[in-house]
């Protein structure tokens, strides 16, 4: 009898346990997938934001172009200016 009352407890208690250990692999399944799926979107982010930089950094040269060139053809227009002349020496009435 106590055979079978040790045997039937190891089968429950090795049960149990197989329930157990399928339990969390399902549930650690199910974080996986949604690990996967968060990885998956991080990356598409990822790939956006370097074309994003990309475009940014390529809109930022051409402006960077054009100011120069703007400075240039404001520094161009300026009028220069003139020397100053020397001031004559004035004779002081008495």
């Amino acid at each position: 009898m106590t055979r079978k009352t040790n045997l039937a407890s190891l089968v429950l208690t090795a049960a149990l346990c197989l329930f157990s250990t399928a339990c969390k692999d399902t549930k650690t399944m199910q974080e996986n997938e949604q690990l996967k799926t968060q990885v998956a979107d991080l990356q598409k982010q990822v790939g956006e934001l370097g074309n994003n930089l990309e475009t940014v950094t390529a809109d930022r040269d051409n402006l960077k172009k054009e100011n120069d060139a703007l400075k240039a053809e404001a520094k161009s227009r300026k009028p220069r200016k003139a020397k100053k002349k020397t001031s004559s020496r004035k004779r002081h009435q008495a």
